[in-house]
């Protein structure tokens, strides 16, 4: 045990080296510099660490540690032989240029085992500290301050950045928000916009759930203990299956970006002003999916190049959509589709009448249904003689139209200019923003269920009934009562925000600018009046607070604060209260 323990210690030093390098790499190399003597370190670093997890394979008696290892030994051995076959292809070469094209994979090799072994860190926090609500508070809030120390580095911005400015966009990035207060075009370099991706991606699927995969991935099954850290934040009811379920939402999360980063590629294939394609895909595939409405052009989706090429943003409106929905809804989907084609092929099975499509499936799809059909009516006339007049064709008036209503459901890109917008169209995208995506999705708000219950709600109350009843099933009081809560809250926070920024900005600043700013802030949206930028240095930090307290959901805050871990097995006498 003794010696099991130096190990660990030691491992953590190694992390430590890891990640010095790393920051030294990315963060102060300005000159293509490939003798420097990091270059060499690297090579060093990755040969004592491949040893270094060989020896412990070898002396650690847990079977769990020892799966550990040999994850980063295939890794480790990986990038010195891809690094090795490079360096043969090569030969004929400078030295310099062979050390060039080795680097990248150095780094990258480094990187991937730094996140690996940061997920393990975060795994073993979950056992010395057992409350799934703060520990999910926790990771987001920990990403969000390494994300904006990682931003002010020299080479991640062109003329450097503020303290302020570097956590106000790192929050933006692991919230899923999109708001900037410095142009992500020009004020970072890729360096920088690869920091805000990676943002991005954690802060979209969830950090719990990329650690689930990977505990899976190591130990081959899951405990109960552990299953209660993410069941509720990927949308599994049983435990059993909880760590595969989140391998489920990274593979489907990859493969969903990846198919829209080619689609992506495609569409914009012919525009001149967009130089690197590639990254240009991969970064707005990831934004859309994770709805996050960052973008590496000035002007947003707004820009001339893009502006009219609605292939491309139809591309993005799937994304959102998808994302939007969240894995849970599609895999039902998939569920019922497969069961339909295994019947329909196999004639020895006999149909069983069990619901395969959820309530909380047809509530979410019904929900969302009829806000995007009731978006793209109200804005199409709305703006038809307005915003929508640059658009020459029917078909780019639709897919505007169609954009607006999507948009708003925390995406956060913009095709349009949203000062020029009619003041009705403002306060209904305003409400678009409020409600949001779907639970256990990317998107923020108070999802499209709460919002459903709460109006079921009003329905049965107003008919004299105690419970809601839909599509032959009885919602749970609980589930309405944490609507009402999450409703509640959203009000509270959203006004307190606004309140809080009309003290902060000068006089005169126009209330309806201010309400747009907190509650896209607040529902992660992103979209702005163009009034982000010129914010006061405490109005920055009051939407930084909003934009976390939106993302994590102040409910799973206080129920981490506030549940007692004993229960009550008595109840005090009832008595109603007047209510008119």
């Amino acid at each position: 045990m003794e010696k099991e323990s130096l190990l660990n210690y030691l491992y953590r030093f190694f992390d430590i080296i890891v990640l010095l390098f790393i920051v030294f790499d990315f963060g102060y190399d300005f000159e293509e510099n490939y003798n420097s003597p990091h270059v060499i370190g690297l090579i060093f670093l990755s040969l004592g660490l491949l040893a270094f997890n060989a020896f412990k394979f070898f002396t650690f008696k847990y079977k769990s540690n020892k799966k550990v290892a040999l994850a980063n030994i295939f890794l480790l051995t990986g990038i010195l032989l891809a690094s090795f076959i490079v360096s043969i292809i090569n030969y004929d070469f400078k030295t310099d240029y062979i050390l060039q094209k080795v680097k990248p994979i150095l780094e990258g090799g480094l990187i991937f085992y730094f996140l690996l072994r940061l997920l393990v860190l975060v795994r073993h926090i979950y056992d010395i500290y057992f409350n799934p609500a703060i520990v999910f508070v926790g990771s987001f809030l920990i990403l969000a301050l390494t994300g904006g120390f990682l931003l002010m580095l020299p080479s991640a911005t062109v003329d450097g950045i503020t303290f302020t400015n570097a956590l106000f966009t790192a929050t933006s990035a692991v919230c899923v928000t999109g708001l900037t207060v410095v142009d992500t075009a020009n004020d970072f370099t890729i360096v920088g916009q690869s920091i805000i991706l990676v943002l991005i991606q954690l802060g979209g699927i969830g950090i719990l759930t990329f650690t689930s995969f990977f505990a899976f991935f190591f130990r081959g099954s899951s405990s109960f203990k552990e299953g209660l850290n993410t069941k509720d934040f990927i949308a599994q009811e049983g435990l059993r299956d909880v760590f595969r379920a989140a391998l489920n939402v990274v593979m489907f999360t990859l493969g969903i970006e990846i198919v829209g980063a080619l689609f992506i590629y495609f569409s914009v294939a012919d525009v001149s002003s967009i130089q690197n394609k590639f990254f240009f895909s991969i970064f707005h595939s990831i934004s859309a999916f994770c709805n996050a409405g960052f973008s590496i052009l000035s002007a947003g989706l707004y820009d001339e190049g893009i502006r009219f090429d609605y292939i491309f943003q139809w591309c993005i409106m799937i994304l959102i959509i998808f994302g939007g929905l969240g894995h849970n809804i599609v895999f039902n989907f998939y569920q019922k589709i497969k069961t339909h084609v295994v019947e329909l092929f196999d004639k020895n099975i006999i149909h069983k009448k069990v619901r395969i499509i959820t309530l909380n499936t047809q509530i979410v799809i019904y929900t969302t249904l009829l806000l995007l059909i009731g978006g793209f009516i109200f804005l199409y006339i709305s703006e038809y003689n307005n915003t929508l007049l640059e658009h020459k064709s029917f078909f780019g008036k639709i897919t505007a139209a169609s954009f607006n209503a999507v948009t708003p459901r925390t995406a956060g890109f913009n095709t349009v200019d949203f000062t020029q917008m009619n003041v009705p169209s403002l306060l209904f995208v305003i409400f678009l923003m409020w409600i949001g995506g779907s639970p256990a999705s990317t998107a923020g708000g108070i999802k499209t269920s709460t919002f459903a219950l709460a109006t079921l709600n009003i329905f049965a109350v107003a008919r004299g009934k105690s419970r809601i009843q839909l599509f032959g099933r009885r919602i749970s009081s609980e589930s309405t009562s944490r609507a009402f809560a999450i409703l509640c809250i959203s009000l509270i926070t959203i006004g307190i925000s606004i309140v809080a920024l009309l003290i902060f900005e000068p006089k005169g600043t126009p209330l309806l600018t201010v309400a747009f700013e907190c509650f896209s802030a607040y529902s992660t949206v992103g979209l702005t009046l163009n009034f982000t930028p010129t914010l006061t240095e405490p109005s920055k930090y009051v939407l930084i607070a909003c934009m976390f307290i939106g993302r994590i959901g102040m409910l799973n805050l206080m129920v981490g604060l506030l549940r007692r871990l004993n229960h009550q097995f008595y109840e005090y006498p009832k008595e109603n209260i007047l209510i008119n």
